[in-house]
């Protein structure tokens, strides 16, 4: 099958709702394939700015969002009603390599730690240390041994545990206590059992080549953050284009280019999901915006569904002061709707809009 590159891009555009609104933030995260939320407010603007009107409150109070561990391992907001897909998906995907032997856990302890965590966040909201204290009182003393290298400090056995109980289908984040994260059961909104892993697995995929394709075996391991061997048999029998393959019977591309302005926050899922980077992010944009071809690292400017540059922001009382670095010339009409996409970032997070255009010298994250 023969496509342009500009169909592909229109088409990501499209799904993604970054041309025209979803109708709520669970169609919107389910249209990502899961909005990355390890820095959660910039999570909930990648979701607000897709919802027609929407707020950082809106996708908040969204009570069809869960967050919990998704692709790679990391936080994710994703659709409640999904979890069946998500959780059989993930656990389907060997471990990694094996952590030092001073924190090896048998399978029967890592079966055990997870039945205790389910069965203590059944009915409860608890922080990371009453969830401890549950666990090793269920387990025994082993769980609770200090021998995880953490932050200038160690934490517990079985806190290594924490994202494969997610993928069980018994731990997701709470309602936070202040300052503190607390950890829930999913089940508590409803029960549901993990898809068959194989099923679920091609589901994902499904949903992956629906939001991101085409995309490549290798592209879609590098998300997920699994291996080519594991992920391969999976793509066999789909249809099959110059830029990689799409899901069954979803092999319309339109030739309308899309148009626009766009700021995307740090980790949006179209910067991280969207492959090649050499054409998602081209010419100087590759080296500007990504860190070694690592995507997220900073909020991009996407201009006609390309990334042209990076953007920060700094709020100042009521005020969100937004610098934004374009590696491409900006005449008066975009000039126009990058003032006008500076405004919805600042509604979203519920101040005014300021703009300025210039370089950006601070790193990654900041």
């Amino acid at each position: 099958m023969e496509i342009s590159w500009p169909a592909v891009v229109a088409r990501r555009m499209r799904r993604h709702f970054l041309t025209e609104p979803a109708s709520s933030p669970v169609d919107a995260v389910r249209a990502m394939c899961g909005a990355h939320a390890q820095v959660l407010t910039a999570g909930e603007a990648s979701v607000a700015l897709r919802v027609k009107d929407a707020t950082r409150e809106t996708v908040q109070n969204d009570e069809g969002l869960v967050k919990t561990f998704g692709p790679r391992g990391t936080v994710h907001l994703l659709p409640r009603e999904d979890l069946p897909m998500w959780t059989g998906a993930l656990s389907a995907l060997p471990a990694g390599p094996p952590p030092p032997e001073i924190m090896r856990m048998t399978a029967d302890q890592q079966n055990a730690v997870i039945s205790a965590i389910g069965e203590a966040l059944s009915d409860a909201e608890l922080t990371v240390d009453e969830l401890s204290v549950e666990v090793v009182r269920r387990t025994g003393a082993w769980a609770g041994d200090l021998v995880m290298e953490a932050f200038q400090t160690r934490w517990p056995r079985w806190r290594q545990v924490i994202p494969a109980a997610a993928n069980a289908g018994v731990l997701c984040y709470g309602v936070n206590r202040g300052r503190l994260t607390t950890y829930t059961s999913p089940q508590r909104h409803g029960s549901f059992e993990p898809m068959d892993q194989q099923r679920a697995l091609s589901a994902l995929l499904h949903s992956y080549l629906y939001a991101y394709g085409p995309a490549t075996p290798q592209q879609f391991a590098r998300w997920i953050k699994s291996t080519v061997t594991v992920v391969r048999p999976y793509f066999d029998g789909l249809p099959e284009t110059e830029f990689g393959f799409v899901a069954p019977g979803d092999e319309d591309f339109t030739d309308e280019p899309v148009e626009g302005v766009h700021l995307l926050p740090y980790f949006d899922a179209y910067g991280v999901g969207c492959f090649p980077r050499e054409l998602v992010f081209p010419g100087k944009a590759l080296e500007r915006a990504t860190n070694r071809g690592q995507a997220g690292n900073y909020p991009l400017l996407l201009i006609d569904g390309s990334v042209a540059g990076v953007w920060h922001q700094k709020k100042s009382g009521r005020t969100l002061q937004v610098t934004v670095e374009p590696l491409v010339r900006l005449n008066r009409a975009r000039t126009a709707a990058l003032a006008a996409a500076v405004d919805r970032m600042a509604t979203i997070q519920s101040t005014k809009g300021s703009l300025t255009v210039g370089e950006i010298t601070v790193g990654p994250h900041a």
